[in-house]
């Protein structure tokens, strides 16, 4: 019996695949070889995450990998019509970025309402200014998105003692529905973003729920980029109908050198990296090497996206 195929639409560093040599044939392939070597591969890894490659490849002639893995939580940059209607199934990273996202989402909360970024400045510039700063315990926030992320920020919250509830597409016991949403927006002091992006999540944030938010609240998003109109958040900031903003996820990845969010007072900038602690890499391929052994033995795999809806079922 022939070897299975494994493709890899390589990234730096490669992931560590010692553990299935001799069980499996892998080729890696870049961007601009993809389509060519997916007819001949069982199955696909997108060990780059960050590549829109997949999407533009997949509509093409030939055959098509049974299984495709992506070791990301989203699978937007995955997703076409094509790849929705073949009998392919996509799993995803579920079970390694959560606890490490709701620790930075702590983490930015905290700095936020201590005014870290302003005393780091103040000490950059020398000068002694006594300010007074926030509580968090007793603050209310809402997180939007009922996944496996939005559901640990949420209890890593309440450990701080914030007053949190989770905003879904559905309501059920512990979940507030699409329809409260914006009620919920006008009490809180933290507005996190967690959501998959899909077509009824794009743009959610826009000038209309940023004015629904008090003048006080503060935006967070690591979700995805597309869940917020740029335009409209950068002007949220400037106008101070927010009291601020900090963005991890954004539209066009890198941001570019010349973007204005760089330089919006009261935003804070980072590089897509509230999920990748040390050694993230090794865990995203022990992972698949797990999910690759029960897929050779014909066993259901965990992660198991549901195309249609953009994200692995069972928390909307």
């Amino acid at each position: 019996m022939p070897l299975p195929t494994l493709l890899v639409l390589e990234a730096d560093p490669p992931p560590r695949l010692g553990q299935l040599t001799g069980r499996v044939r892998v080729r890696y392939a870049d961007e601009r070889a993809l389509a060519s070597e997916l007819p001949g591969a069982d199955a696909l890894l997108v060990w780059d995450f960050t590549s829109d490659a997949v999407r533009t490849a997949w509509p093409g002639e030939g055959p098509r990998p049974r299984w495709v893995h992506t070791p990301s939580a989203g699978v937007d940059r995955l997703i076409c019509p094509e790849l929705v209607a073949s009998e392919t199934v996509v799993t995803n990273a579920r079970g390694i970025f959560e606890e490490p996202i709701a620790e930075y989402v702590a983490g930015l909360v905290l700095a936020m309402a201590k005014d870290l970024p302003g005393t780091l400045e103040l000490q950059r510039q020398r000068r002694w200014r006594h300010r007074e700063s926030l509580r968090v315990a007793g603050s209310r926030a809402v997180v939007v998105g009922t996944g496996p992320i939005g559901r640990t920020v949420a209890s890593t919250l309440r450990a701080l003692g914030v007053r949190t509830a989770l905003a879904g597409r559905t309501a059920r016991p512990g979940v507030h529905g699409a329809d409260e949403l914006d009620r919920l927006l006008t009490m809180a002091d933290w507005v996190v973003g967690a959501a998959p992006l899909t077509d009824d999540t794009r743009g959610m944030f826009d000038a209309r729920r940023f004015g629904l938010m008090q003048p006080s609240a503060r935006f967070i998003n690591v979700g995805r980029g597309g869940l917020v109109v740029q335009e409209d958040l950068v002007a949220a900031v400037a106008k101070r109908w927010i009291a601020g903003a900090a963005l991890d996820v954004f539209d066009e990845e890198p941001l570019a050198a010349d973007s204005p969010l760089w330089d919006v007072p009261g935003l804070i900038v980072s590089p897509h990296m509230s999920g990748d602690t040390v050694g993230w890499r090794d865990r995203l391929g022990e992972q698949f090497v797990e999910m690759f052994e029960l897929w050779m033995a014909g066993k259901p795999l965990p992660n198991v996206v549901d195309k249609k809806r953009g994200y692995v079922p069972g928390h909307d």
